[in-house]
């Protein structure tokens, strides 16, 4: 289905209309709780992030990077992935996280500065979060030529921004991708802004999913306010990995909503009135209106899910409050499977120096 659409021609691969209403020849098969499942994912997901920046300006939190917007391309590159596949995510992922059973009390720790955050549970192939932007680009290709080598039938899946194709490390690990056919899968989330720069000033090619063709392999722009489009393009692109048909660039086309992080004010460089115009596109509202036509969504269907995840979104947060906070030795233990005689010496440097802070 992928090759239907030219990303050098912009052509975008859509199921569903701003409407909800969907191309019956691109709906993907998913059973009908499935479909509810996947509503109430992107609806945890926007609660929960609504929570964190509450958190954050309340002081209970430190800066924080927001996902509002991204739901759809977040939940729907997360769900086609089974529990051999692997997830090399960048800071605005908690979609990914929350679809594939990271705890969301965890992940909150991660944002309160404590390192415990970032530990992730057994079962769970999830590399920890790259703040360095693109710095888990070859990182997930030598995992996927990890894989190769050990003959494993599974998909490795990265997440980055717009931005992060300006970077080196884009560039460098799509190539070596492309040479030795790694099982990834590369989805760049372009929501047209990375941090105050606009895409225009990014790149000179029409998409980024075009990009791909340099490096042989395919590329598909998809949109991403469509959480059935991502799904679907992820599906395909991860059973072409998982069969040894190589790696794939998705370019999921959405918005940013939010600010880049709550240490930003997009009012300086974005216009309120684009803002409003892709408000009306809200991931969410699209799916719920396709749902409804389905007969899948009820009042009562709502209120059941908002309730749900309310509850669920309290308890993380009262979790992660209680948990203790790292101690001085973490930052110096862990560094390597054992001390250097210079780490030693800091760590009782940093003793020293918070005792004499009491």
């Amino acid at each position: 289905m992928i090759e239907r659409f030219d990303p050098l021609k912009a052509e975008m691969l859509r199921v569903l209309d701003e409407t909800g209403a969907a191309a019956g020849d691109l709906e993907p098969r998913l059973e009908a709780e499935d479909l509810k499942k996947i509503y109430a994912l992107m609806v945890t997901t926007r609660t929960a992030d609504t929570k964190a920046f509450k958190l954050q300006r309340q002081g209970r939190m430190g800066t924080y990077a927001p996902s509002r917007g991204h739901e759809a391309c977040q939940v729907g590159s997360a769900f086609p992935l089974t529990k051999d596949d692997w997830f090399f995510p960048y800071f605005r992922d908690l979609g990914m996280y929350l679809t594939l059973g990271y705890p969301l009390s965890t992940y909150y720790r991660y944002w309160m500065g404590n390192e415990a955050g970032l530990r992730t549970p057994d079962g769970l192939n999830i590399f920890p979060l790259a703040i360095p932007v693109a710095s888990q680009i070859p990182q997930a290709v030598g995992a996927g030529l990890a894989a190769n080598i050990r003959k494993l039938r599974l998909a490795v899946v990265c997440t980055f921004g717009d931005g992060a194709t300006s970077e080196g490390d884009f560039h460098e690990g799509m190539n070596f991708a492309g040479v030795f056919r790694t099982p990834n899968v590369f989805v760049c989330y372009d929501n047209q802004w990375a941090i105050s720069v606009p895409r225009s000033r990014q790149t000179a090619a029409a998409t980024i999913a075009q990009k791909a063709a340099a490096y042989g392999f395919p590329g598909v722009l998809v949109d991403g306010n469509d959480v059935l489009a991502v799904y679907a393009a992820v599906h395909e692109a991860a059973e072409r990995a998982r069969s040894g048909g190589g790696p794939t660039l998705i370019e999921a086309f959405t918005y940013r909503l939010a600010d880049h992080t709550t240490s930003d004010d997009a009012s300086k460089y974005r216009k309120k009135e684009a803002v409003a115009e892709w408000e009306k596109k809200d991931p969410i509202e699209r799916f719920k209106a396709y749902l409804a036509k389905k007969g899948l969504w009820d009042e009562a269907f709502e209120k059941s899910v908002r309730d749900a995840v309310a509850d669920r979104v309290e308890k993380a947060v009262a979790e992660a409050e209680a948990s203790p906070p790292p101690s001085v030795e973490d930052l110096f233990t862990f560094t390597y499977g054992s001390m250097t005689p210079n780490l030693e010496e800091q760590l009782e440097e940093a003793k020293a120096a918070k005792e004499g802070v009491r």
